[in-house]
């Protein structure tokens, strides 16, 4: 036994991502697991227990490489995992509902000859650096094998399942000669066109459509359903920077000559490369970036390739990134190969120590404190200043200008009114969060949406202009005048487009595209009114599909196009069947009431404590 474990252990990386998904798609027992108890949601009429569910997801999360998981990182696999499941019960069902099986010998049959392609780079089923399926044959039978064997049953009885019911499902596909002389045409018929567009919001200026207290208040009063909003948080927030100093520049770039001169010394370059870059990928290979074409890097590092004499190292060149130890080792006019070493700009030294325990006191005096006036405390002890977010809707990250903020969207959802987060780390700042309040979902008070109304009502006002300027702009093409001259005239923007096909259109709206298709040469529309703005075209020329052609290639045009129906029909099957599932999601409520029971055992905790 132990030596069969042996054995299997150098399969296990390769195979450990397999088995995974195979526990997340097939292997649950749902006869024990949609029970009415513990669950997080409801699938056709069927629970989604609990227990699964947190298994499954904590399967997933072991599989993220090692690596820290944010408080996003955690939503993205738990809704991954979710997902999971509800393909699974859905697809369960049909399988169940058109009588599909699998049989023994059709599951032998597929693992013994197609094997999974998790094992494809695995050394012991290699010969000359290729795959052996006769040595993955042999080590089926070998005692190493059979403890992947019900997992490999489980992954196979699922695609082969899959399988049957997409064959079922396209199996009367057909497409007629014109079918396909329809396909051909959209991908080869071309035209080009002149656009004139009336754009409201661009073309119609704010000082042209005032808007009264009066007219905002009536809007809101008479469509309070376009303003509904999701649960909403409003926070505060301090932010400790970890921008670099002139100090920190000096370093690195005093670490950079000094990994020049060892190379100079004799050092391999591609040693060095390995334990020096903080370019990761590249340094793997030690420094090696391969060829590439001028215009692809940062302008300072391209001056320096593409002058500099072939093998030389450079001195430190400074980008964005940071320092750069360069080396091209050919060069053709504008492709280079080379390899280069990265000095990032980062904190060190005394300033690094200065950062550090400016952190441990931002962590000490506020993270995770239920008293709202810690943020307060800390800012004064550390002279920082507290900001306002703008108000973060569920679902949405936590913005600050340019900068968006990881996990703070989550948290704050989860968090009580006054909370303080956890420090969260990006690479410019350390940042910590107040929640101040929670709008729950629905219409809010005018007053805090007055602006958002008025923009409202401002665009709706744009819309009425902008359809006066187009009446006008068909007004003097019917007169005669051509479309070019008239929107110019007018100050509208226009421009030739094209020549483009059905399938490759650089417009923005089907309508556009079906006249511009739908026109013969010359032929001016009439005014497009889109959810975009409201354009007039014009066809200037067009290329129709070469019938001669299609002939010629109908042979191989047919198994082409038919592969890619059968694939849209498949996916529209399973978008179908996904719409008209029952999915009653209830992980949300269940985590509430989680962190409620948290959060009023804590509380109860304290009060103890008080009275003690």
């Amino acid at each position: 036994m132990m030596r069969a474990f042996r054995n299997s252990v150098k399969y296990a990386a390769p195979l450990f991502a397999l088995l995974m998904l195979v526990f997340l798609v097939t292997s649950v027992d749902w006869n024990t697991f949609f029970s009415g108890n513990q669950s997080v949601g409801e699938i056709n009429g069927r629970e989604i227990d609990a227990r699964a569910y947190e298994n499954a997801v904590q399967q997933a999360m072991s599989q993220q490489q090692g690596r820290a998981l944010g408080l996003e990182d955690v939503a993205r696999v738990r809704d991954e995992v979710w997902q999971q499941f509800v393909e699974s019960e859905i697809l369960r069902a049909e399988y169940e509902r058109r009588g599909l099986t699998v049989s023994t010998e059709e599951l032998a049959e597929a693992i013994k000859n197609v094997p999974p392609q998790e094992l494809a780079d695995v050394p012991e089923f290699q010969t000359n650096g290729k795959f052996d399926l006769a040595k993955y044959q042999r080590w089926l039978q070998s005692t190493a094998a059979q403890p992947y064997l019900p997992a490999f049953e489980a992954r196979y009885r699922e695609e082969i399942l899959r399988s049957k019911l997409l064959r079922q499902v396209t199996a009367d596909l057909y497409l007629s000669d014109a079918a396909l002389w329809r396909r051909f045409r959209d991908e080869n018929e071309r035209v080009k066109i002149r656009l004139a567009a009336i754009v409201p919001r661009t073309v119609v200026p704010d000082s042209a459509v005032p808007v009264s207290a009066q007219e905002i208040e009536a809007y809101y009063k008479a469509h309070p359903e376009e303003f509904e909003r999701p649960r909403t948080a409003y926070l505060s927030y301090v932010a400790l920077s970890r921008l670099p100093d002139a100090s920190d520049t000096a370093a690195a770039l005093a670490r950079a000559n000094q990994i020049r001169q060892e190379i100079l010394g004799g050092a391999p370059f591609a040693e060095v490369a390995r334990r020096e870059s903080a370019d990761t990928v590249s340094a793997k290979e030690g420094g090696d970036l391969g060829e590439w074409t001028r215009g692809s890097f940062d302008p300072a590092f391209e001056e320096w390739a593409f002058k500099a004499p072939v093998n030389a190292i450079s001195p430190p060149v400074l980008t964005s990134f940071g320092y750069h130890i360069i080396q091209v080792t050919s060069r053709q006019g504008d492709k280079a190969k080379g390899r280069h070493i990265l000095i990032p700009i980062e904190p060190a030294g005394e300033h690094r120590d200065r950062l550090d325990a400016r952190a441990d006191s931002l962590e000490e005096l506020a993270a995770e404190r239920l008293d709202p006036a810690a943020l307060d405390t800390v800012a004064r002890a550390l002279n920082l200043r507290i900001g306002k977010s703008n108000p973060v809707q569920e679902g949405t990250r936590v913005q600050l200008g340019a900068i968006v903020v990881p996990d703070a969207g989550v948290w704050a959802f989860r968090a009580q009114e006054g909370e303080i987060s956890p420090i969260i780390e990006t690479e410019y700042a350390y940042y910590l969060f107040r929640l101040d309040s929670l709008q729950p979902k629905g219409v809010p008070p005018l007053a805090q949406i007055r602006d958002a109304v008025a923009h409202t009502v401002r665009e709706q006002k744009k819309w009425e202009k902008a359809r006066e300027l187009a009446a006008q702009l068909k007004k003097r093409v019917a007169e005669g005048t051509p479309l070019a001259r008239a929107a110019d005239a007018m100050g509208l923007p226009n421009r030739e487009l094209g020549p483009f096909t059905r399938i490759s259109p650089p417009l923005p709206n089907p309508m556009l595209v079906g006249a511009a298709f739908g026109l013969e040469p010359g032929a001016v529309s009439d005014v497009l009114d889109t959810k975009d703005g409201l354009y007039m075209l014009q066809v200037l020329e067009r290329t129709k599909a070469d019938s001669a052609e299609f002939v010629k290639k109908l042979d191989e045009l047919r198994p082409q196009a038919v592969r890619l129906a059968r694939q849209d029909r498949a996916r529209n099957y399973l978008t179908a069947l996904r719409d008209a599932a029952r999915i009653e999601d209830r992980r949300v409520m269940r985590t509430e009431a989680q962190l409620q029971a948290e959060a009023d055992a804590q509380a109860e905790a304290q009060r103890a404590l008080g009275g003690s």
